[in-house]
């Protein structure tokens, strides 16, 4: 049938978009195959306000999502299922397992799931539990080996010297770097530059701190940062921690090793007190010139602001590479505090959005102490100010 639809003809095609009755001015009538199709669209795009309109029956919107999953592709379901939560309040029939079943799992489901976590009923906690895994596992396998590659790739250029001992040269890059001077009379390579390794110390591990809003807004942020700070905590020579909060603050780094018991963990909703989470991210820093503290809000602070910002100097004197992310997720420019972003950049802590493809990148070249702003500026992920 998905494949079906594309063979439609143009005024079929503009009859499903019109609908019936009144709406149709072109006057199709629709083969028998596509009457299934125009009656599952009818249920969302009916003329009138159709909130709630699919009614509290769990089994009939199952139905429904089941039908549309048939229909079209999964890019194209995703957004009827987008449109569905906004027109038909649909956020209540995430309660029951039916629909949870026959859903098509993707990000924003899983925001909505999290958000619902405390009113879930017990005999829906698993399946959404499932729907959950799917997608952490969906994400993992497009996400895990960026990440470790970037940032395993960061600490082993990081921990390079010019300088080594014998036994410490790494002879096929060396020779590669020096591959200009081969000396055909003596059939060698003289190596001008030697390409090795300083010996390991304990300081030289990077601590990582993700410190994520859970606000509501911040939801889809949420669910990558746990998968990202799962895969981190697995690197050996970083330490990971991550740290969520609204008016309270919640240190998750002990559930890293279950990106889903994490999202579960997540209460989101409520206020913002990002100073307080801030400080608290403060106390966890031993050695702040290895120090990466990644503040992911989009800084509608509900606690004292000049405190953050004062704190936020603080850090970045010290040592600390502060970096703040409005967003990090695909939903485009978010919406945030301009005011407070500028105030922070000023200080030396860059504001910027952030798509998750493009976070490996961004880890690494923190990690390698390069200019984050230019590195913003070349990836193009700075936002238009577009704060409230």
């Amino acid at each position: 049938m998905k494949d079906a639809l594309e063979s439609t003809d143009r005024q079929e095609r503009w009859r499903l978009i019109l609908g019936g009755g009144q709406a149709d001015g072109i006057g199709c009538k629709l083969p028998g195959q596509w009457t299934d199709v125009d009656k599952a669209l009818s249920e969302l795009y009916d003329k009138g306000d159709r909130r709630g309109g699919l009614g509290s029956s769990a089994p009939r919107v199952a139905r429904w999502l089941g039908d549309i999953r048939d229909y079209f592709k999964a890019d194209t379901v995703r957004l009827i299922q987008k449109d569905a939560m906004e027109r038909l309040n649909l956020q209540s029939m995430l309660l029951e397992p039916e629909m949870l079943e026959a859903v098509e799992p993707d990000v924003s489901l899983v925001a909505n799931l999290i958000s619902l976590n405390r009113v879930i009923p017990a005999r829906t906690k698993e399946t959404a539990r499932t729907v959950v895994r799917r997608v952490v596992e969906e994400l993992m396998k497009r996400l895990e080996t960026p990440m470790r590659s970037a940032v395993s790739g960061a600490l082993d250029r990081a921990s390079r010297t010019n300088r080594p001992r014998h036994a410490a040269i790494d002879w096929n890059r060396t020779i590669r770097a020096n591959l200009r001077h081969w000396q055909p009379d003596y059939q060698t390579i003289i190596p001008e530059r030697l390409i090795g390794y300083a010996r390991k110390q304990r300081s030289t591990m990077r601590d990582i701190i993700l410190c994520v809003d859970q606000s509501g807004s911040m939801a889809n942020s949420v669910v990558y940062s746990s998968i990202f700070a799962a895969v981190m905590a697995s690197l050996p020579a970083v330490r990971t921690s991550l740290v969520v909060f609204d008016t309270e603050v919640v240190d998750m780094t002990e559930q890293l090793e279950d990106p889903v018991e994490v999202l579960f963990g997540v209460q989101l909703g409520g206020g913002t007190d990002i100073n307080r989470a801030v400080g608290y991210c403060q106390s966890l820093i031993t050695v702040p010139s290895n120090t990466i503290l990644v503040l992911i809000s989009d800084l509608y602070e509900g606690g004292v602001a000049d405190q953050l910002v004062q704190r936020t100097a603080t850090l970045i004197g010290a040592g600390v590479q502060v970096i703040v992310l409005l967003a990090l997720s695909d939903e485009g420019a978010p919406s945030y505090d301009a005011e407070l972003g500028q105030r922070l950049s000023n200080l030396g802590a860059p504001s910027f959005a952030c798509t998750p493809d493009l976070f490996p990148g961004l880890m690494a070249a923190a990690i390698k102490h390069e200019d984050i702003s230019q590195w913003a500026a070349r990836n193009e992920v700075f936002v238009k100010q577009k704060g409230k």
